[in-house]
């Protein structure tokens, strides 16, 4: 049985050691064969270096190297193309996923005969309080918008037998949420819960920005409900338009009285185009997905591997 470990890195100098230390003791009480692959994301500080060290002093370790950043999904994808083992899992190198819980993993899913065991938080203790609460608002949407449900809290982290890694490999979008594929793919999938980690050096670098661009790419790739959003309202505001040109014409016929007001009309008419940008904005993220698909650009560019 090999055990592949894929773990992203961008600039992750300082936690690479204490992670692969821990690691290490994991692997001696499972007694399986590992093989890491460690994924440098375009890191800017010494990762690689170390990485390459890491490589020459133990034969199961094995890096790949991006030609710049391409993010974490690019990074998961890569390592899951590269993974060879019977079972492969994904790993931060931030120790936020407890290499531990490893050992529990390894147990459910022989035990319970399962196709997958995933990782969630069971609190957000340590984490900033508007980043909690955008996370639960952003699971409570992603399950009431989308027929690929995600459960709250749950990481990356998780462990996967080799046919479900083949399923995921062969779903080859550029705009990746591997959350959602994780689940999309089916397999049975059970969870084991562990206190909110944090890191053990360095700073994040999920800044504001790039959560909000994954929430997006996370609802846009996994519902329609946006686009129907829209859809409905605007046949709704034609309709009550109408309606209202209608009871209009017939006050001005019949009872000789014109509406006046210019105040309503402003707001009427800056409600008006506020919708009509909110739709062309939609519209506009659907076919940007689209118009990314179609390019068929690699998901990321390898500069160095070993």
């Amino acid at each position: 049985m090999i055990l592949s470990l894929i773990i992203p890195c961008y600039n992750e100098e300082k936690s690479i050691p204490l992670f692969f230390e821990r690691t290490e003791r994991v692997r001696l009480q499972l007694k399986v064969d590992f093989e890491y692959w460690f994924i440098d994301d375009g890191s800017q500080d010494q990762t690689l270096s170390y990485l390459k060290r890491l490589n020459k002093q133990h034969e199961y370790v094995h890096y790949l190297s991006f030609s710049r950043n391409f993010g974490k999904e690019a990074a998961m994808f890569a390592g899951l193309q590269v993974s060879t083992g019977d079972f492969v899992t994904i790993l931060d190198a931030d120790l936020q996923d407890p290499p531990e819980v490893l050992i529990e993993m390894v147990e459910k899913i022989g035990l319970e005969n399962v196709d997958c065991v995933a990782a969630r938080r069971m609190n957000r203790v340590g984490e900033a309080y508007l980043t909690s609460l955008g996370s639960k608002a952003f699971y409570f949407l992603m399950n009431k918008m989308s027929r690929t449900p995600v459960v709250d809290g749950v990481r990356d982290f998780r462990l996967m037998r080799r046919q479900m890694v083949d399923s995921i490999l062969s779903l080859t979008e550029s705009s990746r949420f591997s959350k959602g594929l994780f689940t999309w793919v089916g397999f049975s999938t059970e969870y084991v819960s562990y206190p909110n980690e944090q890191r053990v050096s360095g700073s994040t670098k999920w800044k504001f920005g790039n959560k909000i661009r994954y929430a997006m790419d996370g609802l846009i790739n996994f519902s329609e409900i946006p686009l129907n959003f829209v859809t409905y309202s605007g046949l709704l505001m034609v309709l009550m338009t109408i309606l209202a040109i209608i009871v209009l014409v017939i006050r001005q016929l019949f009872f000789h009285h014109s509406v006046s007001g210019w105040t309503s009309m402003v707001v009427i008419l800056l409600f008006c185009f506020g919708f009509t940008w909110l739709t062309l904005g939609v519209i506009g993220k659907y076919i940007s997905t689209v118009f990314l698909e179609v390019k068929k650009r690699p998901i990321y560019i390898i500069k160095e591997k070993k």
